[in-house]
């Protein structure tokens, strides 16, 4: 179906973006005016870099007509624009520029605090191993650049140099610190992302399979009561033309209703595919008139039911009707010589059993099935949902029986459902009509 696709899409990409908007309205305004315009922080950092920098190199020009500082840091500042392209290589190239910047300024100009925001973008940008490799090169090239300044600075205060090798050190590794905080907060997000949309897939899919286990419903059972009908019209249209014409009018109901039922479900894809809804589809109709339909298709349905009505969960409805319904198509379909059909619906407590059996001969038969082999496994599924079971088989003293066992998802609903007991027992419709057909699955 084309629209399957439609059903999964729009909910990951909700669940995805709703996370990205939590995230984004945590950073605050300035971060996020940043995170979305990356270009106008490359140039922030250039700014700010040159206002550290670039003064002592102009002093330097003006005094003593050196322009090999002014020249280095504008060499690292033009680095600095692309370090978000290429971090490893703007480190490099800025690490390497550091010593000789120094030693021909006279140690008056310095482009280290070049070094410290490179540094922190390579530990944005790679793995805490690749950016401690990094992190070392910068550290012995940047303690070299001192190294290379003049030596009448520290002949008073020897320990100066070492204090300045400290600092330095200390700055780079708060570089790395921040740069790997930074590169982990953004990996969190992009797990919890991908989380996300696991989770909104699976639920999709889910959805998915339970739509189709509606569409399976929904036509199986129709079809084979609108054969049933036809085939009855076309045997008493010329011996009792009323009763023809009745079986024709509940033919026409039954099209009719399969057609809302199928608009129902298809809405379901279209309505999620704008929201994303999972509500459960409503039973199409009550249990009476399914009965009612099976009966005039003419099956000789008995129904009894026993305890507190069904809760008023519309979920836990649906699965009993939609148990009962594929168990009578089964019966109309399948069932061969059939002169009783029994529907058993009893709550205990928090346990809703199902029983539907008939008394039908030959279900053993080694014929192909006329189904698609997903009406049994689709009544597992829907019990499994309310931490139940559903078996079928045949009886020994013939026929097939289907027990279904449910729990009430909340014992204290559904005080609404009438008692029924002995619902037209003595009524049965057609009941010489033979049904023949294979093994049930």
């Amino acid at each position: 179906m084309s629209g399957t696709s439609s059903v999964g899409e729009p909910i990951e990409g909700t669940a995805a973006g709703s996370l990205t908007e939590l995230n984004t309205r945590r950073r605050g305004p300035l971060r996020r005016y940043f995170r979305r315009h990356p270009r106008i922080m490359d140039a922030v950092v250039v700014l700010a870099y040159l206002v550290i920098a670039l003064p002592d190199a102009i002093v330097l020009t003006a005094s003593a007509g050196n322009w090999l500082g002014l020249t280095g840091v504008l060499l690292a500042a033009g680095a600095l624009a692309v370090r978000r392209d290429r971090p490893l290589t703007v480190l490099t190239v800025v690490a390497l520029l550091d010593p000789p910047v120094t030693l021909l300024a006279g140690g008056t100009v310095s482009i280290s605090s070049a070094v410290l925001a490179a540094l922190y973008t390579v530990a944005a940008a790679y793995p805490l191993g690749k950016t401690l490799a990094a992190a070392v090169g910068a550290t012995v090239t940047a303690i070299g650049a001192i190294l290379l300044g003049p030596s009448e600075r520290f002949e008073e205060a020897p320990a100066v140099i070492f204090l300045s090798s400290g600092f330095l050190i200390l700055f780079l590794a708060i570089a790395v610190g921040i740069g790997a905080a930074v590169r982990r907060d953004r990996e969190h997000e992009e797990e919890v992302r991908r989380w996300a949309a696991r989770n909104a897939e699976l639920a999709s899919a889910e959805e998915r399979n339970r739509i189709a286990r509606e569409m399976h419903d929904v036509i199986a059972h129709s079809l084979t009561v609108m054969v049933a009908l036809s085939d009855g019209a076309a045997v008493v249209m010329k011996r009792d033309p009323d009763r023809a014409l009745a079986v024709l009018g509940e033919l026409s109901s039954t099209g009719r209703a399969a057609t809302a039922d199928m608009r129902r479900v298809l809405g379901v894809l279209r309505l999620e595919a704008q929201a994303g809804s999972l509500e459960p589809l409503p039973a199409s109709g009550s249990l009476a008139q399914l009965f009612d339909g099976f009966r005039a298709a003419g099956l000789p349905l008995r129904v009894t039911s026993s305890g507190p009505g069904l809760p008023d969960d519309p979920a836990f409805q649906l699965t009993v009707y939609r148990i009962i319904q594929e168990s009578l198509t089964n019966v109309l379909r399948y069932g061969k010589s059939v002169t009783a059909v029994d529907v058993s619906i009893a709550r205990a407590g928090d346990r809703v059993a199902l029983r539907i059996s008939d008394d039908g001969r030959g279900a053993m038969d080694p014929v192909v099935s006329l189904g698609s082999s997903r009406g049994i496994a689709g009544m597992r599924e829907r019990a499994a949902i309310y931490g139940g079971t559903a078996e079928s088989g045949a009886r020994p003293s013939g026929g097939w029986v289907v027990e279904a066992q449910l729990i009430v998802p909340d014992a204290g609903d559904g005080a609404g459902h009438q008692e029924r007991k002995g619902n037209n027992d003595d009524e049965p419709h057609d009941a010489g009509r033979a049904h023949s057909g294979p093994a049930r699955r």
